[in-house]
């Protein structure tokens, strides 16, 4: 069902020709603070990362996190959709959007797809979110997209930092 469109967007799986784009998202300032330095530094090490990470989720789960880009334009924005963690019973839907973008509502809207997606192409019961404690930003959509806070859950190796986990069907 991929590539999917909304009023704005266009979510599509990454590609290794995206390899610039993903290069700038994991080294922007938000996707570093909140999500983790993955040590992504050059345009090969970007585009291993396409491969044995967002490209590997599609073969291995039949999803995974899309390319959002400007249906008017075909402007690459940020990422947005499901990944399945080995210490979730469900997938969580993860996004970010590079910082020139941001308050436009292309968040919001990515978030709605993945979640319609979820549901009536992967039938998939539960979307689970997870959030630092200070990204408020994040605690924000989630709550906005109807997932209601769980717990406070560590996942991984000690000492990672705990994570707020939301949950909704």
């Amino acid at each position: 069902m991929i590539p999917y469109t909304t009023d704005r967007l266009r979510l599509r799986e990454v590609h290794p020709a995206d390899a610039p784009f993903i290069l700038a998202l994991l080294n922007s300032p938000g996707w570093l603070k909140h999500i983790g330095d993955r040590q992504v530094r050059d345009l090969k090490a970007a585009a291993a990362y396409v491969e044995n990470t967002l490209q590997k989720s599609y073969r291995d789960h039949g999803y995974g996190l899309y390319l959002v880009e400007r249906q008017n334009d075909g402007q690459s924005l940020g990422i947005c959709g499901l990944v399945k963690r080995a210490h979730l019973e469900f997938p969580d839907l993860g996004f970010a959007i590079l910082p020139e973008y941001e308050s436009r509502g292309y968040t919001t809207e990515a978030a709605r797809a993945t979640l319609h997606l979820a549901r009536h192409h992967w039938a998939i019961p539960v979307v689970l979110g997870i959030t630092t404690e200070v990204n408020q930003r994040s605690q924000d959509l989630l709550l906005r997209l109807g997932l209601r806070r769980l717990a406070l859950v560590q996942l991984g190796r000690e000492p990672a930092e705990p994570l707020l986990l939301f949950g909704g069907s």
